[in-house]
């Protein structure tokens, strides 16, 4: 986490320029992506017709039905997912958690099954407040674990997280067992674009504002992950800022696992490699950070659609995959220096 002197140092002029190169490049690429996302598929869809403006009904259903909506989905996803890691990265004060290593999304797949069971006739919106909710409590019981522990240290946090996040996917998987939903929860806590189409996908630009709300309280988050003490003799109502935060996260997790399921490591692996490039004061990183989750999300998805086509490999196994290996590259890095 952030030492005053790291703020000075992200604070001086000569970042600014080449800051501003990697975010030109990331809009660039994430342009790119999403054109090459809305052409891939499975269903046939004349892209010259398209362009020459003489595509039939058809293609423009497909276009605007399915390929569209699923591309703002996996933007839309990605990058307000990366946000609230690098958010809990600095309230945690440890840049080795994120939602999906905490029992965080593990408490929102808890929450659909009980918004499931309980009440069967709620519509999506309101599963998605319960699974807001049960993300809530799981990240006020991490936070609270967490200053139990007399030190923290750099790997014990993460250890408590993933341990953490076990016991609560056991209780989950024993819910679903006993109510024979063991199904359902898959599906909830994998990630899948696949039924992503116009009207399902619109409750994620709550997120959007989520990570909007997150880019407000930038600096706020930053002095925070110096510390509850320093920040509160800097004037910060630590308590507050931190309760905003964990709520940014607890939004992001609970509504981004009702629409499109878990996004593992994605809030870990993007939030480091931007740091490593431009540093961790948060206001200038959060952009790259956003940038990065939509980049890495977009080709995760593209990838699976692309290896077995026409069948398709949910976009949460292919980030699963790569988001360990480059986790471990990062933990080693880490042991190294």
């Amino acid at each position: 986490m952030p030492s005053l002197a790291t703020l000075e140092t992200e604070r001086t002029p000569t970042r600014g320029p080449r800051i501003a190169l990697w975010f030109a490049g990331g809009v660039l690429l994430v342009f790119v992506l999403s054109l090459w996302s809305i052409v891939v598929g499975t269903a046939e869809m004349s892209v010259r017709d398209i362009l020459t403006l003489r595509a039939d009904v058809e293609d423009l259903q497909i276009l605007t039905i399915s390929r569209i909506p699923r591309t703002l989905a996996v933007i839309l996803s990605g990058a307000s997912m990366a946000v609230a890691g690098l958010v809990m990265q600095m309230l945690v004060q440890n840049r080795y958690v994120e939602p999906s290593t905490t029992g965080v999304t593990e408490s929102a797949g808890v929450g659909i099954l009980i918004a499931t069971i309980f009440l069967p006739a709620v519509p999506l919106w309101g599963k998605m407040v319960v699974a807001v909710l049960f993300a809530l409590a799981g990240t006020m019981l991490l936070l609270a674990l967490i200053r139990a522990i007399p030190h923290r240290d750099l790997i014990i946090v993460p250890l408590l997280g993933i341990v953490l996040s076990g016991v609560i996917g056991a209780a989950a998987t024993f819910l679903a067992w006993t109510f024979q939903l063991q199904s359902t929860l898959v599906a909830w806590l994998t990630g899948d674009f696949s039924g992503i189409l116009k009207g399902r996908y619109e409750l994620l630009w709550i997120v959007a504002f989520a990570a909007i709300l997150a880019y407000l309280y930038a600096d706020m988050f930053t002095v925070a992950g110096l510390g509850e003490n320093l920040a509160t003799n800097l004037g910060l109502d630590h308590r507050r800022i931190t309760m905003i935060g964990l709520t940014i996260v607890a939004v992001v997790a609970g509504v981004t696992t009702v629409v499109a399921g878990a996004l593992p490591f994605l809030g870990l692996v993007v939030p480091n490699i931007v740091s490593l490039i431009v540093g961790d004061y948060m206001r200038r990183s959060l952009p790259l950070v956003a940038l990065g989750g939509a980049i890495f999300v977009l080709l995760a998805d593209i990838v699976g659609r692309s290896l077995i086509a026409p069948a398709e490999i949910p976009v949460g196994v292919v980030m699963g995959i790569s988001g360990s290996i480059i986790f471990l590259f990062l933990l080693i890095r880490m042991v190294r220096r």
